[in-house]
């Protein structure tokens, strides 16, 4: 029997990196998982390598219309879950002079405003004792170069985090974020050629107090501990980032 069995899990931004390797962790430890993704190719993929314990849903972290259709389509296929991890967003690299009002609308509402009313549609369908984990990052703590409108987005999140944190607590609702670092997820390289993508990692690997990238299963057992297993820990932040932000 495994240590999740019969969990039932939604993960927004499920269908690859992080969020893939927490469904694969959760599927193999006898949870049931919903993913979500804007790719359909990308999402049949993941279902495929997850096998029958997975449902996956195509769902625009970015779209309140998709949003509330998710809330529909997991109260159907679950009824009640027992954990969520908000872990849909993206990156954007701009200097501050060259920052678009169309970058800083993109980063804020599918890094914030996504996961504020994806957490408001799904809150309503937890177990009581269930935990929500959304995903920051050190650029929230840290000023990092051409990521200063990302870095918003992300401090949002840690508030919100605090914020639902207490919103939440009649309702036994644990709210709880991860922080990752350098992830040698595949992220870099959907932002930028993949020999730059490489120096890049090597370059800020040097920078890094353990001198590597974390890999997406670290980021996943975290996501575990935060949703299933820290039951006196609500509003806080775990990083997972080698001490970068730390040290």
């Amino acid at each position: 029997m495994g240590r999740y069995e019969d969990k039932r899990v939604v993960i927004t931004g499920g269908s690859s990196g992080l969020g893939l390797a927490t469904a694969r962790l959760l599927v193999d430890e006898g949870a049931r998982v919903l993913i979500t993704g804007r790719d359909r190719d990308t999402l049949d993929a993941a279902r495929d390598r997850l096998g029958e314990n997975v449902i996956a849903v195509r769902s625009d972290a970015a779209s309140l219309p998709d949003i509330e259709a998710l809330a529909g389509r997991v109260k159907a296929e679950f009824g009640t879950i027992d954990a969520l991890f908000v872990n849909a967003g993206v990156n954007g690299f701009a200097p501050f002079e060259a920052t678009s009002e169309e970058l800083f609308d993109r980063l804020l509402t599918i890094n914030a405003k996504g996961p504020y009313f994806t957490v408001q549609k799904l809150a309503p369908l937890m177990a009581e004792g269930g935990g929500v984990v959304l995903t920051t990052a050190v650029a929230n703590v840290k000023a990092l170069p051409a990521l200063s409108a990302y870095g918003a987005s992300k401090a949002a999140l840690r508030s919100m985090t605090r914020g639902l944190a207490s919103e939440l607590l009649p309702n036994r609702i644990r709210v709880n974020a991860i922080s990752p670092g350098l992830i040698d997820s595949g992220g870099l390289e959907k932002s930028m050629p993949a020999e730059a993508a490489e120096r890049l990692k090597a370059q800020l690997s040097t920078e890094i107090p353990m001198q590597r990238p974390g890999t997406p299963g670290e980021v996943a057992r975290a996501f575990a501990f935060l949703a299933f297993e820290a039951t006196y820990t609500t509003g806080a932040e775990l990083t997972v980032d080698g001490g970068a932000s730390q040290l």
